[in-house]
């Protein structure tokens, strides 16, 4: 199946109907908003603002439903008031995604719209995002997994169409370590010091991660950095923000994810980096299961293992395993 195929079957699950997106300006919401504005019959996007997120945020969100002529409603919910987010355990985008949900589901419901969509993606589910479980439990709707669509692919079709999009909306609290406390004091200093490297240096995304004394400087474009020797400036600026070290992650940011199995000889395999709960999966699955234990689930052709490693057999071609693990995919229900 080619972009184009998957794209109309986006516009077809939205086609007609009154369609309330959860709002962040960033490539996954943005493509949802645009092909609702294009098809369906009426679009509200819901932007919360928790007072986490990264500078100009709610104003990227603002210009780009006026591009697209779709009404907006941005809601301010007070993070630091939560004391669960706050303490930033394990759980902490589970606890985020439920406050925000919750307001999502609230404006919705009141405005008449009951198509309630985010722009969660088949590749978000390869990735450590326990938040995709609220989803699920709220019955919202993704357009994007059922066409099977990853961000690479989302990532391409906006740069065809030319519609800008913000590549920074990640709340800034996960910049903080689990089971550390998040404090207003931290987000400014992250704050602060993003701001700092966007406005001096080409790079687009940037991350500071906080480790009290230490931080880990992530970014899209290392080069930029390195040969043109900003990051001496940046080391300076950011050791005045009383952080004693300053690392580089040699890493480059890429949000192009995609999916790429283990393939040989019809036999796939593929290690997600979170485990299955086998009890919640078998509810998806239903009568596709051929075989069930304690700790591993067995189809016709594909096994799911409590540990997270999913395995298949007995296809015919990479395309169709592939194909076959994303139809299994959406259908996983993972442990926080």
């Amino acid at each position: 199946m080619n972009l184009e195929d998957k794209i109309n079957i986006v516009k077809n699950i939205l086609k007609d109907k009154k369609v309330a997106i959860g709002f962040s300006g960033g490539a996954d919401s943005t493509l949802i908003a645009y092909l609702s504005a294009q098809t369906a019959k009426d679009t509200l996007a819901i932007t919360i603002n928790n007072h986490l997120l990264p500078t100009g945020f709610v104003e990227n969100t603002k210009k780009a439903t006026e591009t697209f002529g779709i009404k907006q409603e941005i809601i301010s919910i007070d993070f630091y008031e939560d004391e669960l987010f706050l303490s930033n355990n394990s759980k902490r985008c589970y606890t985020c995604r439920k406050l925000m949900y919750d307001e999502i589901e609230k404006i919705a419901n009141e405005k008449g719209f009951d198509f309630i969509c985010d722009g969660s993606n088949i590749s978000d589910l390869t990735v450590d995002r326990p938040g995709i479980l609220i989803t699920y439990e709220k019955g919202f709707k993704t357009p994007f997994i059922e066409a099977k669509l990853t961000s690479r692919e989302i990532h391409e079709y906006l740069d065809k169409k030319n519609i800008p999009y913000s590549r920074s909306t990640t709340c800034l609290a996960t910049r903080i370590p689990t089971n550390t406390r998040t404090t207003a004091e931290k987000i400014n200093r992250i704050s602060y010091c993003e701001d700092y490297i966007l406005k001096n240096t080409d790079c687009e995304i940037v991350k500071v991660r906080d480790f009290e004394e230490t931080c880990i400087v992530e970014v899209d474009n290392i080069t930029e950095l390195v040969c043109s020797d900003k990051y001496i400036q940046i080391n300076d600026e950011l050791k005045a923000q009383d952080y004693k070290k300053v690392a580089l992650n040699l890493s480059e940011i890429d949000d192009n994810e995609s999916i790429s199995l283990d393939y040989a000889e019809g036999s796939f395999s593929y290690k997600l980096p979170y485990t299955i709960n086998i009890e919640n999966t078998k509810k998806q699955l239903k009568n596709e299961i051929f075989k069930d234990s304690h700790d591993k689930l067995e189809l016709n052709n594909i096994t799911i293992n409590a540990n997270g490693l999913i395995t298949g057999k007995n296809f015919k071609t990479y395309e169709t395993a592939l194909y076959g693990f994303m139809d299994v995919l959406k259908k996983l229900r993972r442990n926080i």
